[in-house]
């Protein structure tokens, strides 16, 4: 073996340059092309034109969406003026506004910790007919939620809570997808040597649960969160039938501007476009929060 200190530090320069065109090699591989963005646009304007096309329809006027059914892309000018038609309808708007979001946040609250706590105890712990109950929660899924309406309907009116809030909010505190999710989740991502070690250290179950488990469950709670609240926000079926037009969430609402005979789209799609607003506040808001959770995760797990 040669040890020329110049044979050496050539055979050193060539390696290190060696290693750098192979990691500029893997950096160009794994680098999205002009292919990958072009199919992303796509599908970003396709997802988006619905919400565009609610917009253009809001803004014209009934005369015009008569004439035209299928407008310009140019948005017309009378977008502010059904907003104030809807909102001083005879609907009830902010009082809808406010059910929605007092509906929307509390079951979403509600059903990202009692999931986490139920999938805690089904993925750490270990007790008699863990698997059969948590075949029977996912098994739940398959039951359509119109055969439980006339059940939940009847379960509301002896309660009293027909027409209130509460008869939206507890029926839905927790939910099977819920369970199996956050299932799923722990199981991999939360170590058992974690928590013996906080047993070790004489934490007891509540207080290991929410010092290692609710830590550990953040980005996929995160998501479940954010799942939860669009669905509520967005629910129509169940409060149309329990609540009512006295005491409405937004949907139905939105649905309350319909007149027997004759339907103003322009006045409807705006109350449409101004429902789906908080929605799209709300991503952009927790959307980066929410991508670096689960990547935080990623990288941990």
């Amino acid at each position: 073996m040669s040890s020329d200190p110049l044979a050496l530090g050539l055979a050193g320069s060539g390696a290190a340059k060696h290693k750098a065109r192979r990691a500029n090699r893997k950096a160009r591989v794994g680098r999205p092309g002009w292919v990958t963005y072009a199919i992303l646009g796509f599908v970003l304007v396709l997802s988006a034109y619905p919400l565009y096309y609610s917009f253009l329809l809001g803004s014209s006027d009934a005369t015009t969406i008569a004439r035209t059914p299928v407008p310009s892309l140019i948005p017309q000018g009378n977008f502010g003026t059904n907003v104030a038609r809807v909102i001083s309808a005879d609907i009830h708007f902010w009082k809808a506004v406010a059910n929605s979001a007092i509906i929307a946040v509390i079951t979403s609250l509600s059903v990202v910790f009692f999931s986490t706590l139920a999938g805690y105890s089904f993925s750490k712990l270990r007790f008699r007919g863990r698997g059969p109950l948590l075949v029977f929660v996912v098994a739940t899924m398959a039951v359509p939620t119109q055969l439980s309406i006339v059940p939940m309907f009847i379960v509301m009116s002896k309660l009293g809570w027909t027409g209130k809030l509460e008869a939206v909010i507890v029926p839905g505190m927790v939910t099977a997808f819920g369970v199996f999710w956050m299932t799923q989740y722990l199981e991999t991502a939360l170590p058992f040597e974690l928590v013996e070690a906080a047993r070790v250290d004489g934490c007891s179950m509540i207080r290991t649960f929410w010092h290692v488990a609710l830590p550990a469950a953040r980005p996929a709670a995160a998501m479940l969160g954010l799942f939860t609240f669009i669905g509520s926000w967005t629910a129509f079926f169940w409060p149309f039938i329990v609540l009512g037009s006295s005491n409405p969430s937004l949907p139905v609402a939105i649905q309350l501007l319909q007149a027997s005979y004759f339907k103003d789209y322009s006045l409807i799609l705006a109350g449409v476009t101004i429902a789906a607003l908080p929605l799209i506040v709300v991503f952009m808001f927790a959307g980066r929060q929410l991508v670096a959770g689960v990547m935080a995760g990623a990288v941990k797990g």
